[in-house]
């Protein structure tokens, strides 16, 4: 009893709802604010033949482990002490382990710098030290076995899209797509996984499928604004209605299983990890899909026709039955905003 009280009056919490939502959130953030960001900068510097600007992008994506420790150490309530020396944790672990041992050597070490955190009187020396021996521990000793494991289970699933196109492509993209809209993020799971080539084409056509059917499925409901929330934003808005009526998860769900194939064995889609798991959110899927195949008329029209046109056709499409039976009614794609 004492122990439970002491971790919590040190505000030390493990739950579900702590790191399977709250510190995976912010780590995306880290991501975005850092290598995805980084990413469409470079990108635009080195269309515009801007020099300075892909050396910006550079930079911030070389900030990917800085800024997913301090975005973990925040999510898990870290002092300031704590959260400044998470940027150090989470470069060690980033350069150990990539995303993933970044997040858990980010995650040792907060979680064991606030236990010390205010305990001492030598608060300024001991709670950073602890963050600090206990975070770079982490990323030493169990970086690599993470490294690893997530090098080898990326590889297998681009390995089995490569042999089996058709339905490996409907189940990455259906479950990328799925994930995109739960709260937790594609973004860090494909890039963590480094999914790249027809696995990363395949995850953003179901990421895709969910922002975009989402977004045209409930503009009677959410108008322009809705449009614009989530085809640009994310799907992650509708959760609190499928968590209602989850049969209007069906609509995005299969026209991202009908699209995969097509984009996969007709077109030959690809991107790069951290395009993979953004679908449409600030057009980041489709910086990564041109970075991978090329700038090209054919590229720009196989997006328009496979991230945007298809996705909101067969959505509709596949809703407009539903909406007949009663399985979707008016209002239950309404945003409470």
């Amino acid at each position: 009893m004492e122990i439970k009280a002491f971790l919590a009056k040190q505000n030390i919490e493990f739950s579900l709802r702590r790191y399977g939502i709250d510190a995976l959130n912010f780590m995306a953030l880290g991501l975005f604010g850092s290598l995805i960001v980084g990413l469409i900068l470079k990108s635009i510097g080195g269309w515009m033949d801007l020099p300075w600007l892909v050396e910006v992008g550079a930079q911030a994506q070389s900030a990917m482990g800085a800024a997913i420790g301090v975005g973990v150490a925040y999510a898990l309530k870290a002092p300031p002490l704590v959260l400044f020396a998470s940027a150090a944790t989470g470069t060690a672990g980033a350069a150990l382990g990539g995303p993933v041992g970044c997040f858990i050597a980010a995650a040792i070490g907060a979680e064991l710098g606030k236990l010390v955190s205010k305990t001492t009187p030598v608060d300024i020396i001991a709670t950073p030290a602890a963050t600090l021996v206990s975070g770079m521990a982490a990323a030493q000793f169990i970086g690599p076995a993470i490294a690893a494991a997530t090098a080898g289970l990326g590889a297998w699933i681009m390995w089995s899209v490569e042999l089996q196109p058709f339905a490996m492509s409907i189940i990455v993209a259906v479950l990328m797509g799925m994930i995109l809209t739960l709260p937790i993020s594609s973004a860090a799971i494909a890039i963590s996984l480094s999914l790249s080539g027809l696995a990363a084409g395949a995850a953003t056509i179901g990421c895709c499928a969910q922002m975009i059917g989402f977004a045209v499925m409930s503009y009677r409901e959410n108008r322009i604004g809705g449009l614009l929330s989530h085809g640009l934003g994310t799907s992650m808005l509708q959760m609190p209605n499928i968590v209602k009526n989850p049969r209007i998860w069906i609509p995005p769900t299969l026209a991202s299983a009908l699209i995969a194939p097509l984009a996969t064995l007709g077109f030959q889609m690809a991107n790069i990890p951290s395009g993979a798991g953004m679908g449409t959110s600030g057009l980041v899927g489709q910086i990564g899909t041109i970075s991978a195949m090329g700038n090209s008329a054919e590229i720009w029209l196989a997006i328009a026709l496979l991230h945007f046109i298809l996705p909101a056709i067969l959505t509709l499409l596949i809703a407009r039955p539903l909406r007949k039976i009663g399985w979707i009614k008016d209002g239950d794609l309404k945003l409470d905003v």
